[in-house]
């Protein structure tokens, strides 16, 4: 910064000034400091900068699942991508942390309260995961994608309205005249996996056939073994609305192996609108969230928690998207 003020020919607070917002410096001053700048090839000291400001000027995004859910869902990228996107906005660093198995969950909440990170965004939370409770004890700023179950008043967070957007896709397929429609859950110890079923069960009455709704966990591999359990349990569905466009992606997968016709025989509705939907055979009938919308909103509601303010909740609505397979 000396070496900065000498060829701009001023002082050093007037450097210091300009580095950190230009308040009180005429605009000569301002242009002057920046041509030195770039003369001298001057880079921000950023961990000189933490130190004073206490702020490491990084965010970490927190998988709180397995591993390689992150390469098979491609929801997760999604929402990385675009929180990094924000993120860039404000010279802030995306690190990406994966707790989803209870060795990893400690040796994460350690990382995350050390001060390496200025708060976190926390990706798939399931009730009861003791990751919450850590980093609320040490009052880190937290906002969760999807409501967390049993923080709804203390950890802020961004999600999609499940439950009407479930009804959206339940009516759409009465309105189709089909008549037994069968559902493949998300896990119910999340809010996806029970205000969809919800929005279903909304539609077609609480007194609905059990035999129709099967629990998946938004895996293919789930909605495989699902789809080929509700054929087993109820051979004359005529349509299912399935939590995930991944998991839909697996029942087709079964409802192929079954000689079944989509959507001639059952049509399939998925939830999400993720690249898969595009690229399934048929195409999915689906519910759209705002992937983009969800990430900025959660990088506003997070840089507004470290800047001191209370936690909130963004709810957003959700689209109806008809393709090929209903």
């Amino acid at each position: 910064m000396d070496d900065v003020a000498a060829v701009a020919g001023v002082s050093r607070g007037t450097v210091s000034r300009v580095l950190n917002g230009g308040r009180n410096v005429s605009r000569p001053a301002a242009e002057a400091v920046a041509k030195a700048i770039r003369q001298t090839g001057y880079v921000v000291n950023q961990h000189a900068r933490s130190l004073v400001t206490q702020r490491s000027q990084s965010v970490a995004f927190v998988l709180t699942e397995p591993q390689e859910r992150l390469f098979e869902d491609p929801n997760f990228s999604l929402l990385m991508h675009g929180c990094t996107q924000a993120l860039a906005e404000h010279d802030i660093t995306l690190v990406m942390t994966i707790a989803g198995t209870p060795e990893e969950r400690p040796r994460v909440t350690r990382y995350l309260t050390s001060g390496h990170v200025d708060g976190a965004l926390l990706v798939s939370t399931h009730r009861g995961n003791p990751l919450l409770d850590d980093l609320a004890a040490q009052d880190l700023p937290v906002v969760a994608c999807g409501k967390p179950i049993g923080y709804e008043r203390r950890v802020a967070y961004v999600g999609v309205d499940e439950r009407d957007g479930a009804r959206q896709m339940v009516e759409y397929l009465t309105g189709l005249g089909r008549r037994r429609i069968g559902m493949i859950t998300g896990p119910l110890d999340t809010a996806g996996g029970i205000e969809r079923l919800a929005g279903y069960r909304e539609v077609l009455g609480e007194a609905g056939d059990p035999s129709l709704v099967v629990t998946g966990d938004y895996t293919r591999a789930s909605g495989e073994a699902a789809m080929e359990r509700l054929l087993a349990q109820a051979p004359d569905l005529d349509a299912v609305f399935v939590a995930s466009d991944l998991t839909a992606a697996g029942a087709l997968t079964a409802l192929r192996r079954a000689g079944r016709s989509v959507p001639g025989d059952v049509a399939v509705g998925g939830f999400d609108d993720s690249s898969i939907a595009l690229t399934s055979q048929p195409a999915l009938t689906t519910i759209r969230q705002p992937w983009a919308r969800i990430s900025s909103e959660m990088v506003r509601l997070l840089l507004g928690l470290v800047a001191g303010d209370a936690p909130s909740a963004v709810t957003l609505p959700t689209e109806l998207v008809v393709r090929e397979s209903a």
